[in-house]
């Protein structure tokens, strides 16, 4: 099959093409390279350098005709998207509609499509939250995962456009950058490992700070392999199902780190704290029944595996 994946030098879109790849597909990556890193870039994939927005893209869909699209470009960052929501709306909608009438007009079969199942679903009342929960999107970045999805579903009504959507939890692992709440991971392990204090965001009434479900990018790029062939017109959380405070994963990071970095400043242990900010949600965490069930997935590893095997990498950069 061949596939077009936007966004396939990012962290976790790189990822998905090396699985991709691995499982003898044609790989197409689309990439303007704002986040994502040539370093990334599986050499068997052939690259453009391309924004999903430019009108660029419908040639190169014209070009390449591929059987499906995996639709990893975003602007990425919550905090980004209070900050500037008529980038994030112009990256990740109108950069989508883009990508979305390439498709149409040159016939791809399926688009599997990245949302977010702590973004879409806001501050959700059921927890663990399962797909049947009403969206209730508290940023403009959930706001535009959640258009997103409307828009696939009238592209299917319409036209006939397959689509499944994945609904991530907090991804981790290998690659990923410091940047935004999805980076926490890396954040906290780039300043350890550097020996500079860290900062824990929390709201008032949880000094724990706030909870998340966090999931391996290699469990992550599996549940992509298996959205080829299954999951028609259909929304799946991918996570672990286990929420885990912010004040728990900074621990489990500094001590992973302290038995492998020597003279670790003590003081690192205590992070600085400071008021959750604009768009943060206070818990999200998933239940992946539906995706057990139909797509036949289930994470490999949990957190203390996923933590190391992440640190290991970090280590060796």
């Amino acid at each position: 099959m061949k596939i077009l994946v936007t966004g396939g030098a990012g962290f976790i879109g790189s990822n998905v093409v090396d699985a991709y790849t691995g499982a003898g597909h044609e790989v197409v990556v689309v990439d303007n390279l704002y986040s994502g890193k040539r370093e990334n870039l599986n050499p068997k994939a052939r690259f453009y350098l391309m924004d999903i927005r430019s009108g660029e893209v419908g040639k190169l869909f014209e070009h390449e005709r591929p059987d499906c699209v995996n639709h990893h470009a975003a602007q990425m960052s919550v905090p980004a998207s209070v900050q500037d929501p008529v980038f994030d709306a112009d990256v990740n909608v109108r950069g989508f509609l883009n990508v979305l009438e390439a498709a149409r007009r040159c016939g791809t079969k399926k688009v599997i499509f990245i949302s977010s199942g702590g973004a879409v679903y806001g501050d959700a009342r059921e927890y663990p939250t399962g797909e049947t929960y009403s969206p209730q999107p508290l940023s403009p970045y959930g706001i535009t995962k959640a258009v997103s999805e409307q828009y696939l579903f009238f592209y299917n009504h319409q036209y006939g456009l397959d689509y499944t959507v994945l609904r991530y939890a907090n991804v981790y692992g290998p690659r990923q950058i410091p940047h935004g709440e999805a980076g926490v991971v890396a954040i906290f392990m780039d300043r350890l490992i550097n020996a500079k204090p860290c900062t824990l965001y929390h709201y008032a009434d949880e000094p724990r700070g706030m909870t998340r479900d966090y999931c391996l990018v290699e469990d992550v790029a599996r549940a992509n392999l298996l959205a080829l062939d299954k999951g028609s017109r259909g929304a799946y959380n991918i996570g672990t199902g286990v929420a885990t405070h912010t004040a728990e994963l900074f621990d489990s990071i500094y001590e992973a780190i302290k038995r492998r970095v020597k003279d670790l400043p003590p003081e690192l242990k205590t992070p600085a704290r400071a008021q959750a900010r604009p768009g943060d949600l206070k818990r999200s965490c998933l239940n992946i029944g539906r995706a057990k069930e139909e797509l036949g997935w289930l994470p490999g590893a949990n957190l203390r595996e996923g933590l190391e095997l992440t640190l290991k990498w970090r280590l060796k950069k």
